[in-house]
């Protein structure tokens, strides 16, 4: 009667369907349901978490940082990448260690190079440019997310940046990484083609002017003139840049996409 609430509208959990002091408190919520017991031969139930759990140092500095970005202008542009060459080359590369990530920031230092403006930065004053091109790659680790750098990722060759590559997730994931390997980045891909992603948008870093957000590869079936039946298959992924648009405009993203997808149908220029 003190909670005004109708026991009709009350499921019972007593017997022949009788609603209970706990049945009560449960539904004023001064009691939480107790966990269903398992029947004799069926799955034991699953234990979910419950209750506050405080962030680690390294949560609280990507929350910290998602926040910092609220504040920052910005559109995204997608477009899907033709994957069969640049897989093909992966497939040569592989057994000399270097990674698809590895290959992939080289692709995109690449298209940087030609499209110079998606490696600024904002400043009030005016748009800063970066002369170097150091590609961050975002890394899921235990309790948290970092992003290691490849520095000079448009000049040093593949092969090096695989290994670069291999080293900075081993510190990353052993917690050692410098400062300046992951502070460093003037360009960001975040890559969750691994998971099956068919497309998905970044937030932006503060203090970065672009960001590429790499899907999965997906098989497409298209019309070939050279084809017996007129049709054939093709790999797909889709790609969506998220850009500060204070200083990056919609044709700026739309020309540095364009190049990327000809650099990745073309990747003989990566080794």
């Amino acid at each position: 009667k003190k909670a005004k609430l109708d026991l009709a509208s009350i499921e019972g959990t007593g017997e022949f369907g009788r609603v209970t002091a706990d049945d009560v408190k449960i539904a004023t919520g001064e009691m939480k349901p107790k966990s269903k017991v398992a029947a004799p031969g069926a799955p034991a139930p699953v234990e979910l978490p419950d209750g506050l759990v405080p962030f680690t140092g390294m949560q609280r500095a990507v929350s910290n940082n998602m926040v910092a970005t609220l504040d920052c202008p910005v559109f995204r542009a997608s477009r899907e990448i033709e994957m069969d060459a640049f897989n093909a080359l992966y497939q040569q590369v592989k057994p000399k260690g270097v990674t698809v990530s590895a290959l992939l920031a080289k692709a995109v230092a690449k298209a940087i190079e030609k499209h110079p403006i998606v490696n600024s930065s904002f400043r009030p004053e005016g748009t800063f440019f970066n002369k170097d091109i150091n590609i961050a790659m975002a890394v899921a680790i235990d309790g948290g997310l970092i992003t290691p750098v490849l520095k000079y990722a448009n000049e040093r060759d593949v092969l090096e940046l695989g290994e670069n590559w291999k080293e900075l997730v081993g510190k990353a994931k052993s917690g050692t990484l410098s400062p300046d390997e992951y502070n460093s980045g003037t360009f960001t891909i975040s890559n969750m083609g691994m998971f099956g992603v068919a497309q998905f948008d970044a937030i932006l870093p503060a203090g970065q002017g672009g960001i590429l957000a790499v899907a999965g590869t997906q098989e497409h079936i298209v019309p070939c003139k050279q084809s017996i039946l007129g049709m054939k298959k093709i790999s797909k992924m889709t790609v969506t840049l998220t850009c500060d648009h204070r200083q990056i405009y919609g044709a700026d993203a739309a020309l540095f996409l364009k190049t990327l997808n000809e650099v990745m149908m073309n990747p003989s220029q990566l080794l």
